[in-house]
């Protein structure tokens, strides 16, 4: 047993008490706190970003839980994923009225956003109601086991999520909101109401933080914090003959990846004379008809689609390739991408990068720095980058040596997720802050 010598004894004395209280709540606020991270579904192939995020948490020593409300499950690098049971929604029979009666002023809330507000699209609908599901049902879960901060990985399902079960039960929230939540038919239903009370939000271009401060989310809260690569692999060697030259694509066979010009631009390469082998890696709804353009266009022989694959087999496709061309738009229903993972994998391992102005890729490819920028319809300025991609190896090293310092300088998933966690420790700071002079008054 310690023994105090001196005039103050701080376990009999009332103010030595306090000191002594308070010195223990900051030792177990220096704890790593306790993030309940919310998806849609984890984990998922398509969404590596988040994985490595995780991945990256880990490192720093933190340990988070998991929740997967459509679809993952199972385990990740140890950690269980909890993931929603739906027959669990047929329990919403008395759950609602339960947590109504609990608290009927979020009830009313949620009635008037109904009755007021039309939703962009069924599926949009019907995300935010799984998310109210869930919170309905783990709503005695987080009250049982509370974490030190909820994190909502999406504005669209999990943020609906946590914000509720911070209406719920005053659980602090923060969230992350991507192109998808932001854009895809003008944005997630309710995704400003969302996101204003947050602690923070998480996005990773500076496009989808300024988009959000038009909603009318508050500037200071909204942090840019670039997603990024666990470990950074080693650049390869530029061929000393591109000839033909290697093309490749890594994208989800949809509007907003501009395949339709994709394919017109190869088309142009052939009739410029200049040799090349396409390959297009992703799978989606317009696959048969790429095809079938690709046969008019008469260029079948010279483009393959690969269909998906692994992670691990994405990166061989990079070493295969010279150049990723990335030729995104703004979709019809307003979709865009921010800035895909392919384009900083790319450019970690020398792949040059040769892509189109929409979206935040340019946030990465600097024109004639980082890469080559031209706009999609313009099939002639793509075949000029190719042809000198292709032939002057100055040209290439040059934005090779860059584009590998940039991503160094602002993808490496430890820093970044440096960066998070330190925002996520002074929230929980904030928060025991908050709570100490209730405590310490006892």
């Amino acid at each position: 047993m310690v023994k105090f010598r001196g005039p103050v004894d701080p376990l009999r004395n009332p103010l030595g008490r306090k000191a002594a209280s308070l010195l223990v709540w900051r030792i177990l606020s220096d704890q790593p706190p306790v993030i309940a991270y919310l998806f849609t579904t984890f984990p998922k192939s398509t969404e590596t970003f988040l994985q490595r995020e995780i991945v990256a948490m880990q490192a720093h020593g933190i340990v988070p839980r998991l929740y997967s409300l459509w679809g993952g499950g199972g385990t990740f690098r140890g950690i269980p994923v909890v993931r929603f049971p739906k027959w669990k929604l047929l329990t919403l029979v008395w759950m609602i009225p339960y947590e109504s009666w609990r608290r009927p002023d979020v009830l009313k809330q949620v009635l008037r956003g109904l009755v007021t507000r039309r939703p962009p699209s069924w599926l949009n609908f019907w995300e935010n109601m799984l998310g109210a599901g869930f919170a309905c049902l783990y709503a005695g879960h987080f009250r049982r086991e509370p974490p030190t901060l909820l994190h909502a990985a999406w504005g669209g399902a999990p943020a609906t999520a946590a914000w509720m079960l911070w209406r719920f039960d005053g659980h602090r929230y923060t969230a992350a909101a991507h192109a998808y939540d932001i854009y895809e038919h003008g944005g997630d239903w309710w995704l400003r109401e969302k996101l204003e009370p947050a602690a923070f939000v998480h996005t990773s271009t500076d496009m989808a933080r300024q988009a959000l401060i038009e909603r009318g989310v508050p500037a200071a809260r909204i942090h840019c914090i670039r997603r990024g690569l666990d470990r950074l692999p080693p650049p390869k060697r530029l061929r000393a003959s591109r000839d033909p030259l290697r093309l490749l694509a890594v994208a989800r066979l949809v509007e907003k990846k501009g395949l339709r010009h994709q394919l017109r631009i190869h088309a142009a390469l052939r009739a410029a004379g200049i040799a090349f082998e396409a390959r297009i890696v992703g799978e989606g709804p317009l696959r048969a008809e790429l095809e079938r353009l690709a046969g008019q266009l008469g260029i079948a022989a010279s483009v393959t689609f690969v269909g998906p694959l692994p992670n691990y087999e994405v990166w061989n496709q990079l070493a295969w390739a010279d150049v990723l061309l990335h030729t995104g738009i703004v979709a019809p229903s307003g979709d865009r991408d921010g800035l895909p993972n392919v384009i900083p994998e790319a450019m970690c391992v020398g792949t040059l990068v040769v892509t189109s102005p929409a979206a935040a890729t340019t946030e990465a490819i600097t024109d004639g720095v980082t890469g080559l920028v031209a706009q999609v319809d313009n099939s002639a300025a793509w075949v000029e980058a190719l042809r000198s991609l292709s032939s002057d190896d100055a040209l290439a090293e040059r934005l090779r040596r860059a584009a590998r310092r940039w991503v160094e300088e602002n993808f490496n998933a430890h820093d970044n997720a440096g960066r998070l966690l330190a925002l996520f420790r002074a929230t929980a700071r904030q928060e025991k802050e908050t709570k100490a002079p209730t405590a310490l008054s006892s």
